[in-house]
């Protein structure tokens, strides 16, 4: 039986507390957690939360969440993690449900229009502020700088699907650690040599003396974990299929964004321009302007960046659904994209937590780690493109030319205001130092002003 090292009253409070808080994006919330667990509980020493943070940033899917799944994992088992993920988790995706609502009740009120004429523009520069923060902390040499340029050379002017761009990223970064080692050596974290000699953490203590006997790798409770997981996974997409059939547009949520699950490396900024033109010219589920804002909504709310895909599939099902009330089919679409989106990370660190300390020690995928953060650059580099084209352009061509597959704006019908609004949000982030909520907040109260002007 998993021992609860910590009563499960401190804990719910602690993971409770951390969904609340959870704002600022990835890098912020792993901050956060580091704040609250390391430095004033003493749950877990540093060297073993950066190694945890290294195994999550392994797996697809959001990594401060998984961390937070990881780290409740250890202290109490599979209710421990899916207690910390799930808290994670809901605050955020409650509050996302109540801005999918209002917004799709009153997105052509003009005053609605304004507050997101000025968010539209911002997320261009928050976007910028995230693609200069990630690489300077993945860009670290020559080759990685040239995976970075490969990647968005392959989504901008070729269109390659998104998973190919992340394999081949990976399958590269493995090759040339195997026969360079030198050029994509990872820089370490953290080391034991920086702690202190204080009583050692909590988990720490507990693993060294043997308590935690669900941390020993176990290949047959690995693959039961796995099955049942794939169970839990699927299960309601065939539910939903066998009742409103294979091709309703619950079934296709479900099916695309289990698919997203799977290949979301590097976050939540990676995979956007995949979701969004996907979402956009493929399905007809929004408009390019429409992705804005769900990504300036997202940026508002506690939680993983990751759940604007629950907005995606709140207007996707609201608007396809026949025989639904709009709202109604909306709910049931943010049921099943969190489901399929947020299972799936489960699975990840449940199956895998246990190996965690072995796959770390191969210098392969160690490799193809740092190739895949390498790309994931230039996939986000490739998002900044689109959405500054979509924002701040009325018209937004695409053709085919041979192998090139170009999107490139009419320069005629730039908007000056929204080409304004985003280079003042661009330098009150970078330049100023502003956090996200007040440079949102201004950006969407100039774009209201604009109305009375």
């Amino acid at each position: 039986m998993t021992p609860n090292l910590v009563p499960p009253r401190e804990a719910l409070r602690l993971w409770l507390k951390v969904g609340v808080l959870s704002f600022g994006g990835p890098a912020g919330q792993i901050a956060m957690m580091h704040r609250f667990i390391v430095e004033e509980r003493r749950w877990i020493s540093e060297t073993r939360y950066l190694h945890a943070l290294n195994f999550c940033m392994l797996l697809p899917g959001p990594e401060a969440q998984q961390l937070a799944t990881y780290v409740g994992w250890l202290m109490g088992g599979v209710r421990g993690g899916l207690l910390a993920g799930g808290l994670f988790v809901l605050p955020g995706a409650l509050f996302m449900l109540f801005l999918s609502v209002l917004y799709a009740s009153f997105a052509q009120v003009p005053l609605v229009q304004g507050i997101f004429y000025g968010v539209k523009a911002a997320v261009v520069a928050i976007v910028l502020e995230a693609l200069l923060r990630i690489s300077r902390r993945a860009l670290k040499n020559a080759v990685s700088r040239l995976i970075a340029f490969a990647a968005f050379l392959s989504l901008f002017l070729f269109a390659m699907p998104f998973p190919i761009v992340v394999i081949g990223a990976g399958v590269i970064g493995a090759l040339v650690t195997q026969y360079w080692p030198a050029a994509l050596a990872s820089e370490s974290h953290g080391s034991a040599a920086g702690e202190t000699s204080r009583e050692m953490p909590l988990i720490d203590r507990a693993l060294d003396s043997g308590a935690l006997t669900h941390v020993k790798p176990s290949v047959m409770r690995s693959a039961a974990t796995f099955a049942v997981g794939l169970l839990v996974w699927f299960a309601p997409i065939a539910v939903i299929a066998a009742i409103a059939g294979p091709h309703s547009i619950f079934v296709a949520l479900g099916l695309f964004f289990s698919k997203m699950a799977v290949v979301t490396f590097g976050g939540a900024y990676a995979v956007l321009a995949y979701v969004a033109d996907q979402a956009v010219s493929t399905y007809h589920w929004l408009t390019p302007p429409e992705m804005l804002h769900g990504l300036g909504l997202a940026e508002t709310t506690p939680g993983p960046l990751i759940l604007v895909l629950q907005f995606v599939g709140f207007l996707a099902a609201a608007r396809a659904a026949t025989g639904l009330d709009p709202l109604l089919a909306g709910f049931l679409g943010t049921l099943v994209t969190l489901w399929v989106t947020f299972v799936p990370s489960f699975l990840w660190i449940f199956t895998g937590a246990p190996y965690a300390e072995a796959i770390r020690k191969v210098k392969a995928l160690n490799g193809a780690l740092a190739s895949i953060t390498a790309a994931v650059v230039g996939v986000i580099l490739n998002l900044s493109v689109w959405f500054a084209f979509h924002a701040l352009f009325a018209n937004v061509r695409s053709g085919q030319w041979g192998l090139l597959h170009l999107t490139f704006p009419d320069i005629s019908t730039v908007d000056p205001v929204a080409a304004a609004l985003a280079a003042f949000a661009a330098f009150a982030l970078l330049r100023l130092k502003w956090g996200m909520l007040p440079v949102l907040g201004l950006s969407a109260a100039l774009g209201l002003a604009r109305l009375f002007v």
